[in-house]
């Protein structure tokens, strides 16, 4: 028996690599970048910045007319004049200019050049001074504030302080300090933090939308899980909202909210769209994103295209992008090609990389390159790889050395490696121990594996078992298993009734489509039973088909019956050929035939050099009716 995944190729660990989509030092925050999630109100910055109170989004010719009219009444003494005025120099980026008319309105008592000026002095490097003004405006009611503040006190540690400026922010509808507190209750894993996220979300906040899309992405495989009849219907709940939240982030142009779009739409199915979100995030330098595309269009017969995807993704730094280019080289015969690729996925930190250099040193007969690729691989944790090694090691005599590799492959949950463990202990004589292995691997959906059960099952005299496990492996490609569950069936199968006019009646059985689908997909005794079968129906011809497939594939009964065949049918000459075949290989029914046959033409000693074949060969009925016939011809040929 083989052992199973030393003929592995290209392993793909799905269309994209799957990191964490938040890194961040425990009391950071995270500040979005999406300006249109704010009212109109206040303005977004860039990331890392606090929102602006009373900006005004203009273009350049009336920004300046604005700026010159609100300049104009700020001298005349006008105290909201002062403050947007301050705003709009803050917002570009004149500080200079802007101090002084921020703190002239807020010494007035404006909220929110009050904010602003805080927003100022944090620019400028004076957090504590930036936070006592913001505490001056979030007493006034300024929602904006309270979140700048909030986050202040985050960004020092001081968590219960920072919780309560947030919500002051979240509770007055603000979606920056919405999604902040959110933040903060996710890192103390609050489960309070989904309702700030979600209202975040719905307040516009693409970077909430996307997270809490993660979040209900994240528990759409594991809904239902303890048992419950609904569990189908709760997961593609969570994943339909999950998708609707993705597309509010990906339509705002959150690049990772359009690739796990892609991704959704592409297990449905829906192969077109899919395309469209992942070349979307792919063109904002969404590495993964490129990477997917690639195996979209890959799969879609391009790979022309593919390639251009996947190199771009590769050059990003994309592991599983350059594993896709090597395999894509190593298909095309240029090995080198394919080996720097694959050293670039395991530059990138993909560990496939190792393993899919260590297939190619493999295919190439570069036996002691490939086990130190594979070993790399197997020590960071590949289980294919670890197998894979095991098999080497196993090919090379070193069965010991390969033991443990295969026990730590099929702990992992490499479903072969169990199979092969089984294997190794099978040809140790250690029954129990190899069906323990083959149990676990026919569980996981092995073929083989669950055939080796059958076959102990039956061996133990539980039948219902055997037919289960059986049939597992029948339906999942075997031959040999379809042959032994035809043969179980066929044995409790009753006699054929008879026509009321004593034609009987032959209505194809289950053990029959079982005889067939093992004899067309090779099996020899198989074949040979169908052909069987055939002719007990009365057709010849089909018996023949069988019977002569069975033979020229090597089958010594399947070579008897078509000559017993032939013979009937008066082709006795082409009859002594298949016989002859069939002798020679070790029938010793055939070696009769043919003592009989040269008997009758009265080439007495050819029929007796065959008679004393068949003695040799038996069986014992053969051998007795053989050894009589040998003496009779030795008789004749002496008188």
């Amino acid at each position: 028996m083989d052992v199973m995944g030393d003929k592995a190729t290209l392993l793909e660990t799905g269309r994209f690599v799957q990191p964490a989509d938040f890194v961040r030092p425990t009391g950071d925050f995270v500040q979005p970048t999406d300006g249109a999630s704010q009212p109109v109100s206040e303005l977004t910055q860039s990331e890392g910045d606090f929102a602006l109170d009373r900006p005004a989004d203009q273009d350049e010719a009336g920004e300046a007319i604005e700026e010159a009219r609100q300049r104009l009444a700020a001298e005349a003494g006008d105290v909201e004049a002062m403050s947007v005025l301050g705003a709009m120099l803050l917002r570009r980026g004149d500080l200079d200019g802007a101090e002084p008319h921020l703190r002239a309105a807020t010494a007035a008592g404006d909220r929110a050049a009050a904010n602003n000026l805080g927003v100022l002095l944090h620019q400028r490097g004076y957090a504590d001074e930036a936070a006592g003004w913001w505490r001056i405006a979030a007493v006034a009611g300024s929602a904006a504030a309270a979140h700048a503040l909030g986050r202040h006190h985050r960004e020092r540690g001081d968590e219960p302080a920072a919780e309560y400026w947030l919500r002051q922010s979240a509770e007055q509808g603000h979606s920056l300090g919405a999604y902040a507190l959110a933040d903060l209750l996710e890192h103390r894993s609050d489960a309070g933090a989904e309702r700030w996220m979600r209202a975040a979300a719905e307040r516009g906040h693409r970077e909430a939308a996307y997270r809490l899309a993660r979040a209900l992405d994240r528990q759409a495989p594991h809904a239902g899980e303890d048992g419950h009849d609904n569990g189908v219907a709760v997961s593609e709940a969570l994943l339909d909202e999950a998708e609707q939240w993705y597309r509010q982030a990906a339509a705002r142009g959150h690049r990772r909210a359009a690739l796990h779009l892609g991704a959704i739409l592409e297990r449905r199915g829906e192969l077109k769209e899919a395309g469209r979100w992942y070349l979307t995030s792919a063109k904002d330098g969404e590495a993964r994103a490129a990477c997917a595309l690639g195996f979209l269009l890959r799969d879609a017969g391009d790979s022309e295209s593919a390639a251009v995807w996947w190199l771009r993704a590769a050059q990003d730094g994309d592991g599983n992008a350059a594993n896709a280019l090597g395999a894509l080289h190593a298909e095309r015969g240029e090995t080198q090609t394919a080996e720097r690729w694959y050293r670039a996925a395991m530059d990138a930190g993909d560990v496939n990389g190792a393993y899919n250099l260590g297939l190619l040193c493999a295919e190439q007969g570069r036996t002691a390159q490939a086990e130190q690729w594979y070993r790399r691989a197997a020590y960071a944790g590949h289980r294919e790889a670890a197998n894979a090694l095991a098999i080497l090691l196993l090919q090379g005599g070193d069965a010991t050395g390969a033991e443990p590799w295969f026990s730590k492959a099929a702990e992992a949950g490499s479903v072969d490696a169990a199979f092969n463990l089984g294997i190794l202990y099978a040809g140790r004589g250690e029954e129990r121990a190899a069906l323990r292995w083959y149990v676990r691997a026919a569980a996981a959906g092995h073929t083989e594996a669950a055939l080796q059960v059958g076959i102990a099952r039956l061996r133990d005299g539980d039948e219902p078992a055997a037919e289960r496990h059986l049939r597992c492996a029948a339906g999942g490609g075997s031959p040999e298993a379809a042959y032994r569950l035809a043969t179980l069936l066929d044995a409790r199968r009753p006699p054929e009734p008879a026509h009321e006019l004593g034609e009987t009646v032959h209505e194809k059985t289950e053990c029959e489509e079982w005889y067939e689908r093992a004899a067309s997909q090779g099996h020899r005794r198989a074949q040979v039973r169908v052909g069987m079968l055939a002719a007990a129906r009365g057709d010849v011809v089909e018996a023949a088909r069988w019977y002569r497939e069975a033979a020229e594939a090597g089958s010594r009964n399947g070579a008897f019956n078509l000559g017993l065949l032939l013979a009937r049918e008066g082709s006795e000459p082409e009859a002594a050929v298949w016989w002859t075949r069939a002798a020679d290989a070790g029938h010793g029914r055939s070696a009769l035939r043919l003592a009989l046959v040269y008997a009758r033409r009265g080439e007495l000693a050819e029929g007796q050099r065959w008679a004393d074949r068949a003695v040799t060969l038996g069986p014992d009925e053969v051998a007795e009716r053989a050894a009589r016939l040998r003496d009779a011809l030795r008789e004749e040929l002496s008188a």
